[in-house]
C-alpha cells in the first residue's frame, strides 16, 4: 500500500498544476476581451492556444450541462471546485494509505 503514496502525490501535483492552467486561461480570456493583450502577437497566441487546448475539453463537458448566465461562464468555477474536491479526496486517501 505504501507504494501507492508516490503515485497519489504525483496525481496531486498534476492536479495542482492544472488548477493554475485554468486560472491562466481565465485571466488570459479577460485580458484578450478587454484588449489588454493582443492575440496577433505570436507568443501570446501560442500561450493562449496551448492553454485553451488544455482546458477546453473539460470546460466543454461542463458547458453542456451549465448554461451561460448573463454573459458569465461559470464552467471554470465549477471545474476548479471539482479539482478541489478531487484533491481533498486524494488527501484523505493518502492519509488512509499512510495509516494502514
Amino acid at each position: 500500500m505504501m507504494l501507492l503514496v508516490p503515485i497519489v502525490n504525483v496525481i496531486d501535483i498534476l492536479l495542482g498544476m492544472y488548477w493554475w492552467v485554468i486560472i491562466i486561461s481565465v485571466v488570459m480570456s479577460w485580458l484578450v476581451q478587454f484588449n489588454v493583450i493582443n492575440t496577433q502577437n505570436r507568443v501570446v497566441y501560442m500561450i493562449g492556444s496551448a492553454v485553451n487546448q488544455m482546458t477546453e475539453p473539460l470546460l466543454r463537458i461542463i458547458r453542456r450541462y451549465v448554461p451561460i448566465f448573463g454573459g458569465i461562464d461559470f464552467s471554470p468555477i465549477l471545474l476548479l471546485l471539482s479539482l478541489y474536491l478531487v484533491r481533498e479526496y486524494l488527501a484523505v486517501f493518502r492519509a488512509w494509505l499512510m495509516a494502514g
